[in-house]
């Protein structure tokens, strides 16, 4: 098999030489660690040495990453590095839908060019699967644009200005999401999107605030990917079982992470409940293990989720960013224990 049809397989959860595996997009200040252990000279050596099957596309929006074209904060923490979710939004005082109205909402034609969309993603090596980074973090922004408490206390108080905050950020990213899809239409296999709506130990709202303020939006994004012949995995970082029976519904192909250490995320647990409905990826906790442990006791547990998911999980870390806490010797014995290369 090459990794098209390994990440086919392994999603749609059909039989497969071995499960596919994803690097994940390594922090700048552990990538040196990585390309030292394996010898490869830069990020695309490194994972033809890991055997990555999967690459990763980001969508490219002038002026950094496509969260950046809205100005919550009057030109104030636009950087990732200082982007925030708890500090006031420019809407923290908002009373009326007219004021929403005339907000400066941007227009992702003029900043996104189809042509560079295309060269993005031409740089996918011939045979791996390549993963549109879309995000179209809807909920995390629209939580920014009032400032978090504000935001949760008007799905409760102000219903309908939070409603259109956020129809507002959906709408933005399926014309966004549409310019990106086009331009690499044939090229993509599967796109990523998601908002973080879990914490440790469960749901940051509840099930029902999740199904009437964020999963709607989500609909339409992943049925807006899927008329493209994409498959979608749909993150959210936390404990977020209970809502996994939604996402199915909503038609989600695989969720990302399985959070290994949140309540309610374990591999066992959610193979038994959705294994036969749903894919996961990661799996391979990044809070602990990788942090922590020996290499041994890595290979070991890339070795259990491997006999527990034959398919249906793409193995990788938990998380997507390999952050410098984690010894390159772990990545390498989970990867070499995943692959079967050892």
């Amino acid at each position: 098999m090459n990794s098209i049809e390994r990440f086919y397989a392994t999603i749609e959860r059909r039989p497969t030489d071995r499960p596919a595996v994803w690097l994940g997009m390594p922090d700048p200040a552990a990538l040196s660690g990585l390309l030292e252990i394996y010898g490869a000279e830069d990020l695309h050596a490194l994972k033809a040495a890991v055997g990555d099957d999967i690459y990763a596309v980001e969508v490219p929006y002038r002026g950094g990453a496509i969260h950046s074209a809205f100005d919550w904060y009057g030109g104030k923490a636009q950087s990732s590095g200082e982007r925030t979710l708890t500090a006031a939004g420019c809407f923290r005082d908002c009373e009326s839908i007219d004021e929403i109205e005339r907000f400066d909402w941007p227009d992702p034609a003029l900043h996104m060019d189809p042509d560079e969309c295309l060269r993005s993603a031409a740089q996918v090596p011939e045979g791996k699967a390549g993963l549109g980074m879309l995000w179209s973090a809807h909920f995390q922004d629209t939580c920014a644009a009032f400032g978090m408490e504000t935001a949760l206390m008007n799905m409760v108080t102000e219903p309908e200005l939070y409603r259109v905050v956020d129809e507002k950020v959906v709408d933005f990213y399926l014309q966004a999401n549409a310019i990106f899809l086009e331009a690499t239409r044939g090229r993509l296999h599967a796109v990523l999107i998601g908002n973080d709506m879990g914490s440790q130990r469960g749901l940051m709202l509840s099930p029902e605030l999740v199904r009437t303020f964020i999963l709607p939006g989500a609909k339409k994004l992943v049925a807006q990917a899927h008329e493209y012949g994409v498959k979608v995995i749909y993150h959210s970082c936390g404990a977020i079982a209970d809502i996994i029976p939604d996402l199915i519904e909503i038609g989600v192909d695989a969720v990302h992470p399985i959070q290994a250490l949140a309540a309610g995320m374990g591999a066992a647990e959610l193979k038994e409940r959705f294994g036969g409905r749903i894919s996961f990826c990661g799996g391979v906790d990044t809070q602990d293990l990788l942090v922590h442990a020996s290499p041994d006791a890595v290979a070991e547990e890339a070795r259990r989720l491997r006999e527990l998911f034959p398919t249906g999980l793409i193995l990788s870390p938990s998380h997507e960013a390999i952050l410098p806490d984690v010894p390159p010797e772990n990545i390498k014995a989970l990867f070499a224990e995943a692959t079967g290369s050892t």
